[in-house]
């Protein structure tokens, strides 16, 4: 009893604090994931997670980032709680070993999610350009299962520990940037070699609806790394659709008017504003038609199978 009181409170509670942090972020890599794979859109308060999730920088090896990052929350929670699953005293020692190897893990688990989620951060910052709330929270969570795997447990040999820290950090830099070296420039990812032209034509149907949504001064919200907004343009052919009123909101697309879609409250990409009121999401051009009073010809030659 003596024993356990003497142990400071952070030893006994570390790695609970970590599986329940490393679980709320599992929650949130996992959702992402599901969005991004399915091609929705995230709930957020900004529409920089759609900014983010779209960009070149959110795919690993043709794979989603965010799937990596819940593998990696995955594993610290393995870490954080297989010790605490041997509670009968005949496995004291075997949980004595278990508690050093997943202590040493959660240590290099923490540093190279620290390191990386740094190295995203400057991205979000300084290339991106968009405010991501799950990237920042996710940076956050990082960081606490850190200093948690640091301050949560006795270190005998603190040399070895920054070594260790260090190589790992290191392979994580470099290992990075082998990653990304060849997205220098997300524009480039959108070129039309890339399959982000506009390939199909306007009928006069299109061209009429096109023509009414800028007349009563309809505007779509969107970002160049979108795909539902190019399926949206696809819809209303190549010159149709340059006849509307479109707002770039990404950064670093051409014609880039972030402040407008910050003041605006776009949350989604691409969102419609028609006399006054905001549409969420890829609409039909029948649906745009009946959103905006148009009259005109209907028979539209690029209309989705829902507006038949």
């Amino acid at each position: 009893m003596r024993r356990r009181g003497s142990t400071p409170w952070i030893y006994r509670w570390s790695r609970p604090l970590m599986a329940g942090i490393a679980s709320i972020g599992a929650v949130g890599t996992g959702y992402l994931t599901v969005i991004k794979l399915t091609q929705g859109t995230a709930a957020c308060p900004t529409g920089g997670c759609d900014v983010v999730l779209s960009s070149p920088y959110a795919t690993v090896f043709g794979l989603p980032l965010t799937l990596f990052g819940f593998l990696g929350y995955l594993s610290m929670i393995v870490f954080a709680i297989a010790p605490l699953l041997l509670t009968s005293p005949k496995k004291k020692k075997l949980r004595a070993n278990i508690e050093q190897w997943t202590g040493l893990l959660l240590f290099l688990g923490g540093t190279a999610m620290v390191v990386f989620s740094s190295y995203l951060m400057y991205l979000l910052a300084f290339v991106i350009k968009a405010p991501c709330m799950y990237c920042i929270v996710s940076a956050v969570f990082s960081a606490c299962l850190f200093i948690l795997s640091i301050i949560g447990r006795y270190w005998e040999d603190i040399g070895k520990l920054l070594f260790s820290g260090v190589i790992v950090a290191l392979v994580v830099i470099v290992g990075t940037l082998g990653v990304y070296a060849n997205v220098n420039n997300p524009r480039v990812e959108a070129e039309p070699t890339n399959g982000y032209a506009i390939s199909t034509t306007s009928s006069a149907a299109e061209l009429g609806l096109a023509e009414h949504l800028k007349q009563i001064g309809a505007k779509m919200y969107g970002a160049f790394t979108c795909p539902h907004c190019q399926n949206q343009k696809q819809l209303f052919g190549k010159e149709a659709a340059a006849q509307l009123n479109y707002i770039e909101c990404h950064p670093q697309g051409e014609n880039s008017q972030p402040d407008l879609c910050m003041k605006a409250g776009i949350q989604a990409f691409p969102t419609w504003e028609i006399e006054g009121k905001s549409y969420q999401g890829e609409k039909t051009l029948a649906e745009l038609a009946d959103l905006s009073g148009y009259q005109g010809d209907r028979n539209f030659a690029n209309a989705s199978e829902h507006d038949h």
